[in-house]
């Protein structure tokens, strides 16, 4: 996946996950997101506790497909999640519609926050790609997207930094099928 600088910068994460040939690894770290996309589906569930497993809705049709064709050509698609609890609303909500990651291709894990003090990890949200190239997501207070809400380098520190944070949550996180609320 060599990228110069200006495709660093300009590319859409499509088109990063396109060119990744072996792992594709997310790690969550907030309790509370609030980003436009999945804003309905989210107050629905808060209002009738039920999740929409519609993957025709909200964010999906654009999300599945890109997981699906990464899968397919043999990428490794894993997300963790940090969470405190007991767990909030929003966090109640993504475990909920969770199982549709799962059917796209990724592998989620839950890592309660009380076991990951110890733990070294970046400031920010990330996905890391190929173990090498970083791009950080960058929230408000709020949940919703910053301003420039995303950084991407392909810094080998950085990289590092995040690939050891990531495989120690990993592997002390439950599998989502385990994790209960």
């Amino acid at each position: 996946m060599p990228l110069n600088a200006q495709q660093l910068n300009t590319a859409t994460f499509a088109e990063l996950l396109a060119a990744t040939e072996r792992t594709a690894v997310h790690l969550e770290m907030r309790d509370l997101y609030s980003v436009g996309d999945e804003a309905d589906d989210y107050a629905a569930f808060l209002s009738t506790g039920v999740p929409n497993l519609d993957p025709t809705r909200s964010f999906w049709p654009q999300w599945t497909p890109l997981v699906q064709e990464a899968v397919g050509r043999g990428v490794v698609m894993r997300r963790a999640r940090i969470v405190s609890e007991p767990v909030t609303d929003y966090i109640r909500y993504e475990h909920a519609i969770t199982p549709l990651n799962l059917q796209a291709g990724e592998q989620v894990r839950w890592l309660p926050r009380r076991h990951a003090s110890d733990i070294p990890l970046p400031g920010n949200d990330f996905w890391l790609l190929d173990d090498r190239l970083v791009q950080f997501n960058h929230f408000t207070g709020t949940g919703d997207w910053a301003d420039n809400g995303k950084e991407r380098t392909t810094d080998p520190t950085v990289a590092a930094l995040c690939a050891t944070a990531f495989e120690k949550v990993w592997e002390r996180a439950v599998p989502h099928d385990k994790y209960t609320l």
